[in-house]
C-alpha cells in the first residue's frame, strides 16, 4: 500500500512508520518538526520505499498519484508542548485534519484520526468506554489540546455522514518507549531523565493520581489493526493496567538504581486524577490488547534514554 503519516517524525509516528515499511509498505512521512526530528527516521531515509515531506498540515498538501491509507497523527501531545503554542495546536487538529480528510477523499483513502484519551478530560467515570462523553473545561489551559481532539473526532464524523469520507477514531492513551522526547514533559521522560541523573525526581500533587501506560510496540499494532479492520470508532487504545505516579515513580528509581529523592510540586490546573481505559471494545472488535508489561517496557526505555 502507499501510505501517508503525518507527525511521521514524532514519537508515534516514527514507530509506525518502521512498522509499515517492513510490512513492506509505501510510506510517505510527512512533518513540520516543530517537535518531531529527523534523527527519528534517519535510518529510513535510503529506504526505496520512505519519502519524507517537511510540511505543516494546517496548509492543504498535494500528493501525486494514488494514496491507499492516511495516519493523522500530527499533533503536540506533551502538555508543556501544546500549551507553550495553543494555537498551532488548534489549528493542526481542526484546519489540519480538515485538510487530510479532503486529501483522503480526493484520493478515495481510509484517514486514521489520532485522538487521545484527553478527550474525556477530569473524568467521572472509571475506567472510560468509548459510550462516556467526557468532563473537559472548554477554557481551561488544556483545552487546545482536548478540545481540538474533540473537534476532529467531530470532523471526522460529519464528512463521513455528509461526504461518505472512509474514517477512523483511535482514542490514544498515555504510551511510553523509545524515541520520545527527552524533554517533552510527559511524566515517564521526566522521571526517568531526573533518575538517571540522580536528580530530585518531580512527583505533582500528592502521587496517587493514576495513568495506565501503553508501550509503543502495543500501541502501534492497535493503530495498524484498526486502520486494517471494518470498524470506525472511536475506540480506545492503551493498556487498562493502573499505576500511581508515586508508583511508577519507585519503580523508575528502583530499575535506574538511583540515588534521587522525591519532590512533591503542586498539582497542574486540570490534571485528571484518574486515567484507565476501558479496552474491551478493541478486543472484540479486532481482537487487540497490550503484551508488554510496565517493567519490561520501561527497561527498554530507559536503556534507550541510557544511549541518548
Amino acid at each position: 500500500m502507499k501510505v501517508l503519516v503525518t507527525g511521521g517524525a514524532g514519537f508515534l509516528g516514527s514507530h509506525l512508520c518502521w512498522y509499515l515499511l517492513n510490512r513492506g509498505d509505501s510510506v510517505i512521512c510527512v512533518d513540520d518538526l516543530s517537535t518531531g526530528n529527523e534523527v527519528n527516521i534517519k535510518n529510513f531515509m535510503k529506504n526505496k520505499n520512505f519519502s519524507f515531506i517537511k510540511h505543516n498540515v494546517i496548509e492543504p498538501i498535494k500528493i501525486k498519484g494514488k494514496l491507499d491509507q492516511i495516519y493523522h497523527l500530527a499533533s503536540r501531545a506533551s502538555p508543556p508542548n501544546y500549551q507553550s503554542e495553543p494555537v498551532h495546536t488548534m489549528l493542526t487538529n481542526a484546519i489540519g485534519t480538515n485538510n487530510l480528510i479532503k486529501l483522503a477523499l480526493e484520493k478515495k483513502a481510509v484517514l486514521l484520526f489520532a485522538s487521545t484519551s484527553e478527550v474525556y478530560g477530569h473524568p467521572e467515570q472509571h475506567p472510560q468506554k468509548e459510550s462516556y462523553w467526557g468532563n473537559v473545561n472548554p477554557i481551561g489551559v488544556r483545552s487546545c489540546y482536548d478540545e481540538s481532539k474533540r473537534f476532529g473526532e467531530a470532523l471526522c464524523m460529519a464528512y463521513m455522514r455528509k461526504h461518505k469520507a472512509k474514517v477512523k477514531i483511535a482514542r490514544i492513551f498515555n504510551t511510553y518507549g523509545p524515541k520520545m522526547q527527552g524533554n517533552d514533559g510527559r511524566v515517564v521522560t521526566n522521571l526517568i531523565n531526573q533518575a538517571l541523573n540522580n536528580k530530585d525526581m518531580t512527583i505533582y500533587g500528592d502521587g496517587k493520581q493514576t495513568r495506565s501506560f501503553c508501550y509503543v510496540d502495543d500501541m502501534i499494532e492497535g493503530i495498524y489493526k484498526m486502520m486494517n479492520f471494518n470498524f470506525i470508532g472511536p475506540v480506545n487504545l492503551g493498556n487498562p493496567d493502573e499505576f500511581s505516579v508515586l508508583g511508577l515513580a519507585n519503580i523508575i528509581k528502583r530499575l535506574t538504581n538511583s540515588k534521587s529523592k522525591f519532590v512533591f510540586k503542586p498539582l497542574p490546573e486540570d490534571d485528571p486524577i484518574r486515567r484507565r481505559p476501558d479496552i474491551s471494545l478493541a478486543k472484540r472488535e479486532f481482537g487487540w490488547e497490550p503484551k508488554v508489561g510496565l517493567e519490561e517496557g520501561l527497561n527498554k526505555t530507559i536503556q534507550y534514554f541510557k544511549e541518548y
